[in-house]
């Protein structure tokens, strides 16, 4: 069974050329993406053509940018048809993995896809090794400052308010504001205002140390 498979990014794009093409190709039976973008291979009919191969079968899209944006991508699919024994044919750059000049074209893909794989992966190394040599962040930013942690510590322990007001106060959930205040208790000084003797330390640690806060901990 030849499968052929057209794709178009806007709806106001024809897909006639493409059809022509692949009924030149001898395919038996044609599925249409319209409106569809090539960089994401999550598309219905992409999907429908791939599940109707079956081993002998062949895959034929007018030019390999039909069936996806993305090198990588498109070295994987390939890749996946060649497992499940399915042939690959595009028309315009005339490879197909029955030959072997289609098989030496797609190694020869493969290759530029590794490439460009590590010259992202270098890139976004060097990009982060920069913005911390400027003393940027790297990562999500904190939930709470040090002053927040602080404020809801106090608010908690010498003022005796609820975990839940706090917290709507702080703007955070229940759970992260309770590992706030662990992280807090867990550190080699805790991020409260000084008490005025150490029992009361203890004691303001144990106020924390509740039933809900230790399963939490858990």
């Amino acid at each position: 069974m030849i499968i052929g498979y057209a794709r178009v990014s806007t709806e106001e794009q024809r897909l006639d050329l493409q059809l022509s093409a692949l009924r030149g190709a001898g395919c038996n039976r044609i599925y249409e993406d319209q409106g569809r973008s090539g960089y994401s291979f999550a598309r219905e009919g992409l999907e429908a053509a791939l599940e109707s191969l079956t081993p002998g079968g062949t895959l034929v899209v007018w030019r390999l940018d039909r069936l996806g944006r993305s090198l990588s991508g498109l070295v994987q699919l390939i890749d996946q048809l060649g497992k499940r024994q399915v042939h690959f044919r595009s028309v315009m750059e005339n490879i197909d993995t029955t030959s072997p000049g289609g098989r030496l074209m797609f190694h020869m893909m493969a290759a530029l896809a590794e490439f460009e794989r590590a010259v992202i992966a270098e890139r976004t190394r060097a990009g982060l090794a920069e913005a911390r040599a400027r003393g940027s962040v790297i990562g999500r930013p904190k939930a709470m400052d040090e002053d927040g942690v602080r404020d809801a510590c106090y608010a908690l322990h010498f003022e005796g308010r609820g975990m839940r007001e706090v917290a709507g106060q702080s703007g955070v959930s229940i759970r992260t504001l309770q590992r706030y205040m662990k992280q807090a208790y867990l550190g080699s000084k805790p991020n409260i205002p000084p008490s005025t003797s150490h029992q009361e330390d203890q004691d303001t640690l144990e106020r924390y140390r509740t039933p809900s806060v230790r399963a939490a901990d858990r």
